[in-house]
This record gives structure tokens, sequence and C-alpha cells, in this order.
């Protein structure tokens, strides 16, 4: 069933998704400088933007803050827009990270895409001092309303929250506009808050067309540019692409397990059957299949912006094949699609 969310009307936008996850045989600069140049490799092949992981203690996504490196993508880069997917709010303070948020999308010409997230009950809460009150759904809120309100374009802002409670001071750099911002959602209860705000879902790479579809419905905003995220990878045939990911997701995967939560456990998932999962759902192997694939997803679910993870390869020089590939193979086709 098609997705009656408008999508027709909208602009198809497809963009590389980047963690500058860790690989065997490269260290944390050379991890984070080699996802530089696959934004630049990005920006060359024709995509329409790229968007930042964040993680905090794991070499799964050796990127502590995605502003900081969106940042970077945007003075290393002329046409990308740059997203971050996403900053995790409940780290920071609301109008720090709104600051921070106008003033890139101030140098870069409008050129900048925040995304933000709840995170989990991980040790970082503990590390800068904001606690699980912060993760709970109502700190969450909270976080996300003053948030707006910074970015809303107003000349101040004022803290009456419970959490935050500040006097009424200027917003410097003051948006031009209300800034868009767009939530990570993986539950219900983050849907629907973020549909009560009237903001924009980011999908995450374990849900299917149909629970992407389904949480979109009880989003139920109509004409909201949702994106999804996919991992992508183009080879001659799939069982060469399915070769390629088996050998390197396992290693790449079990590094998110290097999260701790905030009472000292950790998180297992059985990895094999995570990878056929993956394998199964998203645009893997000749670029037919997934060109048949992103249009399912877009007929599906009615989304009109896409992010496709591309480091799966497991090595730079796969990787920067990866993108020319879907550059040159996927996006025309798709876009024509």
């Amino acid at each position: 069933m098609t997705a009656d969310l408008g999508a027709a009307s909208r602009e198809l936008r497809v963009d590389a998704f980047l963690l500058a996850g860790q690989f065997p045989g490269a260290g944390h600069g050379d991890t984070l400088r080699t996802a530089v140049t696959y934004a630049q490799a990005a920006e060359q092949a024709g995509f329409d933007g790229v968007w930042l992981a964040e993680h905090h203690f794991v070499t799964y996504g050796t990127c502590p803050s995605a502003v900081a490196m969106a940042g970077f993508v945007l003075g290393r880069t002329s046409r990308l827009r740059v997203g971050t997917a996403a900053a995790n709010l409940s780290n920071r303070h609301p109008v720090a990270l709104a600051e921070e948020a106008a003033l890139l999308d101030a140098v870069s010409g409008g050129r900048f895409d925040l995304g933000v997230a709840r995170g989990g009950p991980w040790a970082d809460l503990e590390v800068f001092g904001t606690g699980l009150d912060r993760y709970t759904l109502d700190g969450f809120a909270e976080a996300l309303g003053v948030l707006l309100a910074t970015l809303s374009g107003a000349g101040t802002v004022r803290g009456d929250e419970a959490r935050f409670r500040f006097r009424d001071v200027p917003v410097v750099p003051r948006p031009p506009r209300a800034l868009p911002v767009w939530v990570a959602a993986t539950s219900p209860s983050t849907v629907d808050l973020a549909a009560g705000r009237g903001l924009p879902l980011l999908l995450g790479v374990h849900e299917t067309d149909v629970g992407k579809a389904d949480l979109i419905r009880r989003h139920a905003q109509r004409g909201a540019e949702h994106v999804s995220a996919h991992l992508a990878y183009v080879a001659d045939t799939t069982a060469q692409a399915e070769d390629v990911l088996r050998a390197t997701l396992p290693g790449w995967l079990a590094r998110a397990a290097e999260h701790v939560r905030i009472d000292g456990t950790t998180t297992t998932r059985n990895l094999a059957d995570y990878v056929e999962h993956l394998l199964a759902i998203h645009p893997i192997g000749p670029p037919d299949r997934c060109v048949q694939l992103l249009t399912g997803t877009l007929t599906g679910t009615g989304v009109r912006r896409v992010l496709l993870m591309v480091e799966a390869g497991g090595t730079p020089e796969r990787t920067i094949r990866n993108i020319e590939r879907l550059g040159a193979e996927v996006l025309p086709a798709l876009r024509a699609a």
C-alpha cells in the first residue's frame, strides 16, 4: 500500500550517511579524516547531502560531535547539505546546541540540517552530567521545546521548564527563519512527541519498510519530510555484495556493544541474524536491484529523502568505489523512476 503523505509534490533527495566507523588497520584520526573524503566523494558523485552520526566512547562510530564534524564537512564542500543523524540532545544543553546549529546555518548559507536524538541510557549521561532524568521522555520533551524556541527566529529565549530555568536572553546568532529539526525515532512515544511538535522523523536502518510506514502513519503529519536510512552497497551481483558484507559487518556491528549503560550493563545482539536481516531489506547488489528496493521504499512509505549508509565495505577503496557506483548507476535511475 502506498503511504498517503503527499510525496509526489516533493523533490526526491538522496544523501549519504556516514558513521565514521573504525575498521581493522585504521586509527581514530585516520577514520575521521577518511570520513571527510567520503563526504567529498559523495558531493562529486552527485549525492544531495551527507548526514553524520554521533557516538561517544565507542569505535562503532568514532565521531563524538556530529555538529563539529558537520562544520568541517561544510567547509570542505560547496554544494552538499550536511546534517546530523543525530546529535544527542540528552547530553547537551539545548540552547548551546541551538546556537551551534544557527552558526552553521549562517556560515554555510543555509546548508545545515539538524537532527536530534534522545539517545540511550548510556554512561554518556553520567560523564556529561545530565543524568538519567534528561533521558526520560519528559526530559527529552523539555529539552526539545527549549531547542525549538531558540531556533524559532525569535530575538530572545527564556527557560520556563522544570529542568531549564533561565532569564530571558538574546539569541545570537539569530536565525533569519525557524530552522528545521528532525527527530530520530524508534519508539511510538518518540514518534508521538515529534508529531506533537510538527517535526519530521529520522528512521533507522534496522526497521523494515512496513515498520517505517507504520511509524509514519502514526505520526500522521501530511507532507512531513521524513528521512529513511538504508544500508547500501553496489556490486555486480547480489552474491558478491553479500559475501563482502558478511565478512565486514559482524566485526563492525559488534562494536556497538561497546556502549555501556549508566548502570554498568552492556547490550547484546545475535549478530548473524541481524546481518541477514539487513542484507534482506536493504539495497545491496547490482544497481537495478538497488533501484528496485529503494523505489519500493519510496512507494511504500511516502518518504522523499533517503540516507544511504555507504561505509560497510570495510576499506576506503571499497567505500569510495561504492559511493561512485551509487552516484553513477543508482541515483540517476532512482530519480528517473
